[in-house]
């Protein structure tokens, strides 16, 4: 018997990721969001997958504008998190009016006090479910400061890893 989709969720809040801020802009406008579901998928050509549920306002925005950044969130920007996962109420001009942002290649928003910024056109969307994958490969990358990032796990943000 298939698990419930409730089982599948609690199985899902004990494995830890990286809390990002998507990002996109162009004919479709500048809008943002916080995702969890990003990962890489090959290092030649770089290549990252990001899932994001079909409702969500990023998702046309990105389709349409064949562009995206992934912002990797330092380990003290839960309220960032927040404001981009739509908890404070705010719309996506308030969204951008937080943090520093400029542009690397693509002209999608990169967070400048990101851990890591990776600079994005889209590839490939392929659609499962309630969510779009979408296959994007890395145009540019920016660096941050080497300082914990920050992981969602337990349904809650920690801050991980040790500056070298």
């Amino acid at each position: 018997m298939e698990p419930s989709r409730q089982e599948f969720r609690d199985a899902m809040a004990r494995l830890g990721a990286a809390v990002t801020i998507v990002t996109t802009d162009g004919p479709a406008g500048r809008v943002g969001i916080t995702a969890s579901a990003v990962c890489s998928v090959t290092d030649s050509p770089p290549t990252l997958l990001v899932c994001m549920n079909r409702t969500s306002s990023l998702n046309p925005a990105v389709q349409a504008n064949g562009v995206l950044c992934v912002n990797v969130l330092p380990g003290d920007a839960e309220l960032l998190s927040n404001t981009f996962a739509g908890f404070t109420g705010a719309d996506q001009a308030a969204r951008f009016a937080e943090g520093s942002w400029t542009v690397l290649q693509t002209g999608a928003p990169a967070l400048e006090e990101a851990v890591a910024a990776l600079d994005c056109v889209v590839e490939e969307v392929v659609e499962k479910g309630t969510h779009s994958v979408v296959f994007a490969r890395v145009q540019a990358i920016r660096l941050g400061a080497k300082r914990p990032a920050l992981i969602w796990f337990s349904r809650n943000y920690h801050p991980v890893g040790i500056p070298e």
